[in-house]
């Protein structure tokens, strides 16, 4: 009977232990560069991308920092020259996501700027609990007005949309068009799941268990896909490497917890303010879809509602449209840099 009972307390004894180190907060690591990058007449810290991630863009990419605060850098890449496109990603990739949809537009006519949410890719690394959604759009708007762009057409998916919609919300006027891809602007005003591992990982232990420990993030991008050879390995390790390599991979979670699940959600707050902001809007908008999406193909009523007279194009696209349909993400774009600027010209 003895035996057992330390077997017993053996056991409790361990899982605590295992309950301390996977809940662990995190701690912050911040990134450095070499040398400098000239974007028009400020100059950047530069970040010198290994090997791995610059076989994925061409030469003429910048690739550089903005601290937003101090000891918290984004990581930007940049390409082109002409107007402005802001184009933000979501959980748990980085700007390497629209390098496909970059790859198809004329960068002589339009500039690209690609940021990565703090917490993923080669951004500063944050603790778990600095993962609020008030924080990281006061992170990407600090880098927009580091950018000092006066007007930009905005792109975004997943948590690019909640999060690349509210930095644009506290720069007013900055707001040229939209082309809002398998994402949400609006807040819940009853207790939701947006899908059953969402729900589950909210649960402390569990959460860390299935995201950190069983199985990565990283590892099941394909699974979110129309065509799951879309995010073959290789690609996959493009958004894993700089996460788990970096010392802090607490990001995937902290972030699948910050989708709110009721309008008493931290990130709630939030929501209705962006909300809010897009029932405001007067701006041209193209909306792409991906109807194979298993979480948020649900949600295209939602964003037709929030832009009744955009134009919507249906595609058989998963969660990461991105890399598998680029060129149709790309030619919204251009459609729409291309009524803006007939729309800031006037007519003849």
């Amino acid at each position: 009977m003895r035996w057992i009972l330390l077997i017993i307390a053996g056991l409790i004894l361990a899982g605590l232990i295992i309950s301390v180190m996977v809940t662990r907060d995190g701690s912050a690591i911040t990134p450095r560069g070499e040398g400098q990058v000239l974007i028009g007449d400020t100059a950047f810290e530069a970040f010198p991308l290994p090997d791995y991630a610059a076989a994925a863009v061409s030469a003429d990419y910048k690739s550089y920092f903005v601290e937003v605060e101090p000891g918290i850098k984004v990581h930007v890449l940049d390409v082109g020259t002409g107007f402005p496109v802001y184009l933000q990603h979501g959980n748990p990739t980085s700007g390497f996501l629209y390098r496909k949809v970059a790859a198809a537009l004329p960068t002589d006519q339009v500039r690209l700027i690609m940021p990565t949410m703090v917490g993923l890719g080669f951004s500063s690394k944050v603790p778990a609990s600095a993962h609020t959604l008030d924080n990281h759009i006061s992170w990407m708007n600090a880098v927009l007005e580091a950018l000092e762009l006066e007007q930009v057409i905005y792109v975004g998916q997943d948590w690019g949309g909640p999060v690349g919609m509210g930095a644009l919300s506290r720069s007013p006027g900055m707001l040229a068009g939209v082309v809002a891809m398998n994402t949400g602007f609006n807040a819940p005003r009853e207790a939701r799941a947006l899908s059953r591992i969402h729900a589950l990982v909210k649960t402390p232990v569990l959460g860390e268990l299935l995201v950190e420990v069983v199985s990565s993030a990283f590892s099941r991008l394909h699974a979110m896909q129309g065509d799951p050879d879309s995010i073959p390995p290789e690609v996959a390790s493009l958004y894993g490497r700089p996460v788990t390599e970096s010392g802090n991979a607490k990001a995937p979670l902290a972030l699948m917890r910050m989708v709110p699940d009721g309008p008493e959600h931290p990130s709630a707050a939030q929501m209705r303010e962006i909300e809010a902001y897009v029932s405001s809007l007067d701006v041209p908008a193209e909306l792409v879809w991906g109807m194979r999406d298993p979480i948020l193909a649900q949600g295209l009523s939602a964003m037709q509602a929030n832009f009744p007279e955009a134009s919507l194009t249906e595609t058989e696209a998963g969660h990461f449209l991105q890399e598998e349909v680029p060129t149709v993400i790309a030619e919204a774009i251009l459609r729409l840099v291309m009524q803006v600027q007939e729309n800031e010209q006037g007519p003849e």
